[in-house]
C-alpha cells in the first residue's frame, strides 16, 4: 500500500505541475511559429499582439524561488489567508504553486503517518489518516480567493465589452473624418483627440483586437492621405511618430544582444504595442521603417524559437527516456514471486524506476499526460497484485497459525503421559504434521515452536530417564564397536589370504552388536565404513563382483534348466529389482519419522539403517545381474 500511496498520490502531484509548465511551453512555442510567419511586407499589416506574446505566467526560476520561500505547511497557509485578507486577486501562477506546495506537505504527513501505522504492527488496508486542521482553513482562504478573482474577470470582461463598444464608436467617426478631404481637414483637432482617447482605452475581447487594429490603421491612413488642410501639422505629426519609431527600432536592436532570450521577446511586445499606436510616417518612408523594425524583431524571434526548439528537443528525449523505464516496469513479471523476498526484490527494482522517473524532466504536452498513465497504470498493477498476493498470504498465515497453536495444546496435553511407546507415536505424528503446515506469522514463530519442541523434548526426556538400562546397554555396545574398529584398523596393515574373511566375520559381528548412543552412533559408523571400505579397496575384493560373475558363467546353465527364456528371467529380475526399491523408500520414509521423534534418538534407527545398506547393495547387485542377461540377449 504504501508503494502505491507514493505512486497515486506524490507522482500524480509531480504531474499536476509537469502538465502547468508545458502547456505554457507549447502555448509559447505556437505563439512563436505563429509570430515568424505572420509577419507582413509593409507597415499597414503589423502582426497583431496576440500573435507573438509569449503568456508564460511564472518561469522555473520564479517557481524554484517560490518553491524555497515556503518550508513549512503553516507558511503556505499564512501567505494563502494574506492574499484572501488583502483584498487583491492574487497571481493566479503564485497560487497554482501554493495549492500545489499545501497538498505536496499534506500527502508527506499522511505517508509518514502510514509508516508510523505499519510499523506498530498496524495492517496496512485498515489505515486511515487524520484530519488535517489546516486543510479546511486552506480551503476556505482559497474560495474566497477564487470567488474575488471570478468577480474580477466578471468586471473585467464587462469592462472589456464597453471598452470594444466605444472603440467601435471611434473607427466609425474616423472613418467618417476620412470620408472627404473637406471634413478631414476642418476635423484635425478632433481626429487628434480621437487618436488619443484610443491609446487610452485597453483591453477588448481576444478574438475583435485583430480586426479592430486592421481598421484603425486603415482609416488613419485613409484620414491622412486625404488631409490637404495644415500640411505643417501633418508632417510635425509625420515627424515625431518617426521619432517614436525610430527610438523603438533602437530599443529593438538592444533586445536582440539581451542574453535572457524569454525577457528579450515579452519587452518585444511592449515595444510591438506602442508601434501599433504610434501614428503613420511619410508615405515614401513607411515601408522601409517597418522592413528595420521587422528585421530585428525576427531575429528575436528567431532566438526565442530556437530556445523552445531546445526545450522541445529535451522534452523528446525526456519522452524517449519515460518510454525506455515504462517498457523496463512492463517487463518485470509476477507469476513467478512466490515469497516475501521474491516481491520485496521487484519492489526494490521498481521503486529505484520511480526515482529515476522523478529527476528526468517534462516530455512534450500532448504525450506527457499518455506516458504518465501509462507508468503510473504499470506502478498500480504491479503493487495491487503485490497486495492481493500478502492479502492471501496473510489469510494462509491466520490459518497454518490454527492449526500449530491446535498441535502445540495436544503435544504440551501429553507430557506427562508414561505411555512410552503410543504417546511416542502420537508426537512423532504431531511432529509429521508440524512439517507439512506453512509458515506462520514471524511474531508467532518461535513462541509456538519453542512450546512445541518443549513438550516434545520433556516427554522424550521422560522417557528416556524412565529407560535408563537401555542407556547402559548402549554404552557397552559402544565398547564393543570401538573394540571392532580398533581390529579393522589392524587388518588395514595386514596383508594376507585371509583378511577379507576376517573383515567379513568383524562385518557380521558389527551388525550383531546393538545400538549405541545417539551422539556417538554416526561418528563409530562413518569411521567403521571408512575402514572397510579401505580394506576391500586394497585388496580389490568384492563378494558382489564374485556372486556377479558367478552369475554370469551360470546364466545359460541356469536358464536351460529353469526350462525359460532370458528375456523370463530378466522380467523376474526387473520385478525383484522394483520391489526392493519400493522396500528401500519405505525403510527411508520411517527412518525419517523416527529421527523426528526425538533429539535423543530411537532405538529403531541403527537396524533400519543397516537394514537399507544391505538392500541397496543387493539392489546394485540385482542391476548388474540384469545388464548380463541384457548383454547375453545381445550376443544371441
Amino acid at each position: 500500500m504504501m508503494d502505491s500511496l507514493e505512486t497515486n498520490e506524490t507522482t500524480a502531484l509531480e504531474q499536476s505541475s509537469e502538465i502547468t509548465n508545458e502547456q505554457q511551453v507549447e502555448q509559447a512555442a505556437e505563439a512563436v511559429e505563429q509570430a515568424a510567419q505572420a509577419v507582413p511586407a509593409a507597415e499597414n499589416a503589423e502582426p497583431e499582439p496576440e500573435e507573438a506574446k509569449l503568456d508564460v505566467e511564472v518561469t522555473e526560476a520564479e517557481q524554484h524561488t517560490i518553491e524555497q520561500a515556503f518550508k513549512t505547511k503553516d507558511e503556505v497557509v499564512a501567505r494563502v489567508k494574506e492574499i484572501a485578507q488583502s483584498g487583491e486577486a492574487g497571481d493566479r501562477a503564485e497560487l497554482n504553486l501554493l495549492k500545489q506546495l499545501f497538498y505536496k506537505f499534506h500527502n508527506a504527513e499522511v505517508q509518514e503517518a502510514f509508516k508510523a501505522f505499519v510499523e506498530a504492527g498496524g495492517e496496512e488496508d485498515k489505515f486511515m489518516p487524520e484530519v488535517d486542521p489546516a486543510e479546511p482553513v486552506f480551503r476556505e482562504a482559497m474560495q474566497v480567493i477564487r470567488e474575488r478573482r471570478a468577480a474580477i474577470q466578471e468586471t473585467l470582461e464587462k469592462q472589456k465589452q464597453d471598452n470594444l463598444r466605444r472603440k467601435l464608436e471611434i473607427l466609425e467617426r474616423i472613418q467618417q473624418l476620412a470620408s472627404t478631404p473637406e471634413e478631414a481637414n476642418k476635423s484635425f483637432d478632433e481626429f487628434k483627440a480621437l487618436q488619443a482617447e484610443w491609446k487610452e482605452i485597453k483591453a477588448v475581447p481576444a478574438e475583435r483586437a485583430t480586426e479592430l487594429w486592421k481598421n484603425y490603421q486603415l482609416y488613419i491612413e485613409q484620414y491622412y492621405d486625404l488631409l490637404k488642410l495644415g500640411h505643417e501639422l501633418r508632417d510635425y505629426d509625420f515627424k515625431k511618430n518617426l521619432e517614436i519609431k525610430m527610438r523603438l527600432i533602437q530599443q529593438a536592436e538592444a533586445l536582440a544582444e539581451n542574453p535572457d532570450v524569454l525577457q528579450a521577446f515579452n519587452q518585444l511586445q511592449t515595444l510591438h504595442q506602442e508601434w501599433k499606436e504610434t501614428g503613420p510616417v511619410a508615405k515614401e518612408i513607411r515601408e522601409d521603417i517597418w522592413a528595420k523594425f521587422k528585421e530585428v524583431s525576427t531575429v528575436i524571434n528567431k532566438k526565442h524559437q530556437a530556445y523552445f526548439d531546445a526545450i522541445k528537443a529535451r522534452e523528446e528525449d525526456n519522452l524517449a527516456k519515460k518510454t525506455a523505464l515504462c517498457e523496463q516496469l512492463e517487463a518485470f513479471g509476477t507469476d513467478g514471486l512466490k515469497t516475501f523476498a521474491d516481491w520485496d526484490g521487484i519492489t526494490q527494482k521498481i521503486k529505484e524506476l520511480q526515482a529515476e522517473w522523478k529527476t528526468i524532466g517534462f516530455a512534450p504536452q500532448k504525450m506527457n499526460t499518455a506516458i504518465f498513465e501509462r507508468f503510473r497504470q504499470g506502478c498500480d498493477a504491479f503493487f495491487e497484485k503485490k497486495n492481493a498476493f500478502f492479502k492471501d498470504l496473510k489469510e494462509e498465515l491466520n490459518a497454518n497459525l490454527a492449526k500449530k497453536k491446535e498441535l502445540v495444546e495436544k503435544a504440551e496435553a501429553l507430557t506427562e503421559s508414561t505411555e512410552w511407546r503410543s504417546t511416542g507415536d502420537i508426537l512423532i505424528n504431531l511432529q509429521k504434521q508440524w512439517k507439512e503446515i506453512g509458515t506462520v506469522p514471524r511474531k508467532y514463530s518461535e513462541d509456538l515452536w519453542k512450546r512445541f519442541t518443549a513438550a516434545c523434548d520433556h516427554f522424550f526426556e521422560a522417557r528416556q530417564a524412565a529407560t535408563a538400562d537401555v542407556r547402559n546397554e548402549e554404552k557397552a555396545n559402544k565398547e564393543q564397536k570401538v573394540g571392532i574398529i580398533a581390529q579393522l584398523k589392524e587388518l588395514a596393515e595386514t596383508q594376507g589370504d585371509n583378511v577379507i574373511q576376517q573383515v567379513k566375520e568383524l562385518q557380521q559381528k558389527w551388525s550383531e552388536v546393538g545400538h549405541v548412543p545417539f551422539r556417538d552412533k554416526e561418528k563409530l559408523y562413518k569411521e567403521y565404513r571408512e575402514l572397510c571400505d579401505k580394506i576391500y579397496d586394497a585388496y580389490g575384493v568384492s563378494q558382489a563382483k564374485r556372486r556377479l560373475n558367478n552369475f554370469r558363467k551360470n546364466l545359460a546353465e541356469r536358464v536351460e534348466g529353469a526350462g525359460s527364456s532370458l528375456e523370463t528371467e530378466r522380467q523376474k529380475m526387473q520385478r525383484a529389482y522394483e520391489r526392493m526399491l519400493a522396500e528401500i523408500k519405505t525403510y527411508e520414509n520411517n527412518i525419517g519419522f523416527l529421527n523426528a521423534g526425538s533429539k535423543k534418538g530411537n532405538s529403531l534407527v541403527d537396524a533400519m539403517n543397516k537394514k537399507v545398506e544391505k538392500l541397496r547393495s543387493e539392489l546394485d547387485l540385482l542391476a548388474q545381474k540384469i545388464k548380463a542377461v541384457d548383454e547375453q540377449m545381445r550376443a544371441e
